[in-house]
C-alpha cells in the first residue's frame, strides 16, 4: 500500500508542478456563466420567439447562485432582453451585459474558455474557430473571446493557430480528455497540424496528460460528432453516456463504442459507468413539428448549486432527470425545455459556457455570502483545518465526498455568524483523493479537493 500511495503523489504532484495551465473541470465554483442571446439575423423572424424561452429558463435557473453574463446584439436588444426576463419575474441582479455582434448562439464552441496559469490565476484562451469546418457565418464569433477578455480585464493567449469547439472536449479534471477525432484532428478543423501536435497544445494549455479519441463520423451532423452530445465526465472517476444500442442509434461505430467504455485515467484506472436513456420518442417542436430523431440528455450543464439538464416533453425527461439527480447530490437538476433550440442541432451544453471563480476576484463581490476557503496541512495526514469566512449569518453543511462520490462526513452548524471560522477534521481516512464541500443555506457552496497520505 505504501508503494501504491507514493505513485499516487507522486503523480499527482508532478501533475501541479509541469502543467502551466489547467482547465478546471465544470464543477468547480463558478463565477459566472456565459451566454449568447439568440436574435434573427441568421434564421429569420421567426427563430428568437422560438427559442428564447430556452434562455429565460436558464437564466431563471442560474442567476440565484452565480453570474449570468448575457451577450446581447445591441443596445435595443439590451433593453429588451431586460424587459422579456423581468416580465418572466427573474431577478436581474445577477446578470450583466455585454453588446457584441454574434453569429450564432452556441459559446461553447466559440466562446472564452477560461483556464488557470501555474499561479491560479484565469487566462482566457482564444482558440480558433471557423464555424465548424466552414459550415456557417463565424467572423463575428471568432472574436468573442477577444471581446471578453477586454471588457473584463482577464489575461488572452491567441491560440488562433489551432481551431478547437469547447463541445469537442470532455474532460475529468484529473488530465484526462476524450474527443473525437472528427470534431478536432480532422482536415476541416486543423489541416496543418498532427495529431501530435494537437495533443502537444492541449497538454500545454489545458492540462490534458490523457488523451482518448474516438474516431467519429465526419458530416453525420453539423459539429462532425461532438464528444458532448455522447458522454459526459460527471465527475472524477464516472462518466454517463448511453447503452451500446443507443450509441449506435446515435451515430457511434462500435469500435468507438468500445473504446469509450474501456476508457480508464491517468493513473489506468477504469471508470465507472452510468447510463441514461435517449429520448423515448422521436422530438417534436413546441409548434409541433417533428424533427425524425431522438434527443440525449448528456449534454447537461453543471453549474453553482444547479445542473441544467435539457427536456423535450417526452416520458424519459423524468428517467433523465432523477439517474442525473443522483449524481449531483448538493445541487439541484433543473429541466430545461430544448426541444426548439435543438432543431438547430445543440442542446443545453452547447449554449453555456462556465467562467470559473477567480483567485483575484472574491466571490463576495457577488454573492452576500462569501464561501472561498483554504485548507492545511495538504497532503492531509488524520488531521486538517478548513479555514473559511462567512460575510453574513448562515447555516453551514460540512462534507467529505470520496473519489466514487461516497458520503463520508456531515457537519451542520447552525447559524454561524460573519467573520472567519475554522473546521477541525480529525478522522483516518484510506488514501486517495477526497473533495469537501461548504454549503450555505443561501444556496451558494465551495468544493475543494484534497489527497490523503499515509506515511
Amino acid at each position: 500500500m505504501f508503494r501504491i500511495f507514493i505513485f499516487t503523489f507522486f503523480f499527482f504532484v508532478q501533475g501541479l508542478a509541469f502543467a502551466q495551465y489547467h482547465m478546471p473541470e465544470e464543477n468547480a465554483l463558478h463565477e459566472g456563466t456565459w451566454l449568447q442571446w439568440p436574435h434573427n439575423v441568421l434564421y429569420g423572424p421567426w427563430y428568437q420567439d422560438d427559442v428564447e424561452p430556452t434562455f429565460i429558463g436558464m437564466v431563471r435557473a442560474l442567476e440565484a447562485n452565480e453570474k449570468v453574463h448575457i451577450i446581447a446584439l445591441n443596445a435595443t436588444e439590451q433593453a429588451r432582453i431586460s424587459t422579456v426576463l423581468t416580465n418572466a419575474g427573474v431577478s436581474l441582479t445577477n446578470i450583466d451585459f455585454q453588446i457584441y455582434t454574434t453569429d450564432d448562439v452556441w459559446v461553447r464552441d466559440n466562446g472564452p474558455i477560461f483556464v488557470y496559469d501555474s499561479l491560479d490565476n484565469l487566462v482566457i484562451l482564444d482558440w480558433g474557430f471557423n464555424g465548424w469546418g466552414n459550415d456557417t457565418p463565424f467572423s463575428n464569433c471568432d472574436v468573442i473571446p477577444q471581446s471578453v477578455s477586454n471588457a473584463i480585464g482577464i489575461p488572452r493567449i491567441d491560440l488562433s493557430a489551432m481551431v478547437l469547439e469547447g463541445g469537442a472536449i470532455e474532460h475529468d479534471g484529473n488530465g484526462t480528455m476524450m474527443a473525437t477525432r472528427t470534431s478536432v484532428t480532422h482536415s476541416s478543423r486543423n489541416p496543418g497540424l498532427t495529431e501530435a501536435q494537437i495533443e502537444d497544445y492541449m497538454a500545454d494549455y489545458l492540462g490534458f496528460t490523457k488523451f482518448i479519441w474516438l474516431d467519429g463520423v465526419y458530416g453525420q451532423e453539423i459539429t462532425d460528432m461532438h464528444i458532448d452530445g455522447v458522454m459526459k465526465f460527471a465527475n472524477d472517476s464516472t462518466i454517463i453516456t448511453m447503452n451500446n444500442a443507443d450509441l449506435l442509434y446515435w451515430g457511434l461505430t462500435q469500435p468507438d463504442i468500445d473504446t469509450l467504455f474501456a476508457a480508464t485515467n491517468t493513473l489506468g484506472d477504469s471508470y465507472n459507468f452510468i447510463t441514461i436513456p435517449l429520448t423515448q420518442n422521436d422530438v417534436s417542436t413546441t409548434i409541433g413539428t417533428n424533427l425524425g430523431y431522438k434527443g440525449s440528455y448528456a449534454n447537461y450543464y453543471i453549474a453553482n448549486g444547479t445542473v441544467l439538464v435539457p427536456t423535450y416533453n417526452d416520458p424519459n425527461d423524468a428517467v433523465a432527470i432523477s439517474i442525473i439527480q443522483s449524481l449531483y447530490p448538493n445541487r439541484t437538476v433543473a429541466g430545461i425545455d430544448v426541444r426548439n433550440i435543438y432543431e438547430y442541432g445543440g442542446m443545453i451544453h452547447c449554449i453555456t459556457q462556465q467562467q470559473p471563480s477567480s483567485t483575484e476576484t472574491s466571490i463576495e463581490e457577488f454573492h452576500d455570502t462569501r464561501l472561498d476557503s483554504k485548507h492545511y496541512p495538504s497532503p492531509y495526514i488524520d488531521q486538517m483545518t478548513v479555514t473559511y469566512h462567512l460575510k453574513k449569518t448562515a447555516t453551514l453543511t460540512f462534507s467529505i465526498h470520496g473519489a466514487n462520490g461516497d458520503l463520508i462526513v456531515e457537519q451542520i452548524f447552525d447559524s454561524v455568524k460573519e467573520g472567519e471560522h475554522n473546521i477541525e477534521i480529525n478522522r483516518k481516512l484510506a488514501p486517495g483523493m477526497y473533495t469537501y464541500t461548504l454549503k450555505c443555506s443561501t444556496g451558494h457552496f465551495n468544493s475543494e479537493k484534497f489527497i490523503v497520505v499515509r506515511s
